[in-house]
């Protein structure tokens, strides 16, 4: 008896039976239903799309059981690793599956973002290869310190150089731990910001001169006010401080010195961090929120994508720098612009993750047209949930609710 994909390649199946493989739901092995989900996201014009929506939900369990066994058929495992499709809690096991191969690596190193460069720095296999470090020492995303040890380790890992004493590679990847993330220097809005491409921000300026032209002295005001950003115990002292940064340089005097005193401290508490966060970007123009939403670190980018001013928010998810976390976590803000949730389905990456489309829908702030736009990729239990869902739009329930039946009745087929 021929094997499922081996059908579907011959295409020998009925059309809503490829829709039903497309979503994941043929009675199969996981492992071959991964494979037929392959095969359809890069092979299948029709039932492509719903298929890559279908892997990128994909239980993570049985994902990683395909990134580890090198048995797992090679197609399956290049879509894994692709830069595209990669999930990061996926990338340990594919670096060390020996059917993955080099050039494979080799692609992503040149590609990854911040945190998947963190893991093939921990990589005994990347530790050992001088053609993958070689790359990953390019990538713009590694800190100064990190860029040096890598360089270090292709040393290292020259011809003679073992005679000497070749640090392991778990060694030479503690060393990179150890060493710790590098500040920028200069005491502007930058100041502690890591070095990045200024490419992505340049274009961002460019593209959108006129708009910041108008705009760039329109100061931070965020969405839902900043109470709802501190922590419930953050003092009020310290939230006027972040909220009126200009009335608390004006005061002056000797009055203002033994606050400003007691404010002295070594080391920060996380709600003073928070605070100080708010009150750095209080004081930037348009320009230099923009600049802090591509550059900044996570704190600000969570503050920034909350601001008011629509060219600002935007920026952030422009970021070279933004994680995938963070772009599910906005999806189901109710505090930031239509624009921006209108914005995220226009990144194909972002529609490549499916718990950011299930936020969208399930956000009572998505404009209509665009929740209705994206039903048709939910699956069959989240319909049924939004179908129930008394907080967003009626016109979004009904048609979840016509579509749940709907794909019931494909099922029941």
């Amino acid at each position: 008896m021929p094997r499922m994909i081996d059908v579907i390649r011959n295409s020998a199946l009925p059309s809503n039976t490829m829709q039903f493989a497309a979503k994941g739901a043929l009675l199969v092995p996981p492992h071959e239903m991964l494979e037929i989900l392959v095969y359809l996201a890069k092979h299948n014009k029709v039932f492509g799309e719903q298929a890559r929506l279908t892997l990128a939900g994909w239980d993570e369990v049985s994902a990683q059981e395909a990134a580890r066994n090198p048995k797992t058929p090679v197609e399956v495992l290049e879509y894994l690793i692709d830069p595209v499709n990669l999930r990061p809690a996926l990338l340990p096991a594919l670096m060390e599956n020996p059917a993955v191969g080099e050039s494979q690596l080799v692609k992503l190193a040149n590609s990854v973002m911040r945190e998947q460069a963190e893991t093939m720095l921990a990589s005994p296999r990347v530790m050992q290869s001088p053609v993958i470090l070689s790359v990953l020492a390019s990538n713009p995303t590694l800190r100064q310190n990190e860029t040096r040890a890598v360089q270090q380790r292709l040393k290292d890992l020259e011809p003679g150089a073992a005679e000497s004493g070749v640090p392991s590679p778990e060694a030479s990847a503690a060393k990179v731990e150890e060493n710790g993330p590098v500040e920028a220097s200069g005491g502007g809005p930058e100041a502690g910001v890591e070095n990045v491409s200024d490419a992505a921000l340049e274009a961002f300026l460019k593209e959108h001169a006129a708009e910041i032209a108008g705009t760039e002295e329109k100061p931070f005001q965020a969405i839902g006010g900043i109470y709802e950003e501190l922590p419930a115990s953050t003092e009020p002292a310290a939230v006027a401080a972040a909220a009126a940064p200009a009335t608390a340089e004006a005061s002056g005097g000797a009055a203002a010195a033994p606050q400003r005193a007691a404010m002295k401290k070594w080391i920060l508490s996380a709600d003073e961090q928070r605070g100080s966060a708010l009150q750095k970007i209080s004081k930037l123009d348009v320009k230099g929120r923009i600049q802090l939403a591509m550059k900044g670190n996570k704190e600000e980018r969570s503050i920034l994508v909350r601001d008011g001013t629509k060219l600002v928010a935007l920026s952030v998810l422009d970021s070279p720098k933004i994680t995938d976390a963070e772009v599910e976590k906005i999806a189901g803000q109710k505090n930031v612009l239509d624009a921006v949730l209108r914005a995220i389905p226009m990144r194909r990456r972002f529609m490549k993750m499916y718990p950011v489309v299930r936020n969208l829908t399930f956000n009572p702030r998505t404009p209509i047209d665009v929740s209705l736009g994206l039903l048709k990729n939910l699956m069959v239990q989240d319909l049924r949930s939004l179908s129930g869902n008394k907080e967003v739009s009626e016109t979004v329930r009904k048609l979840a609710t016509k579509m749940f039946r709907q794909k019931l009745d494909v099922t029941k087929k």
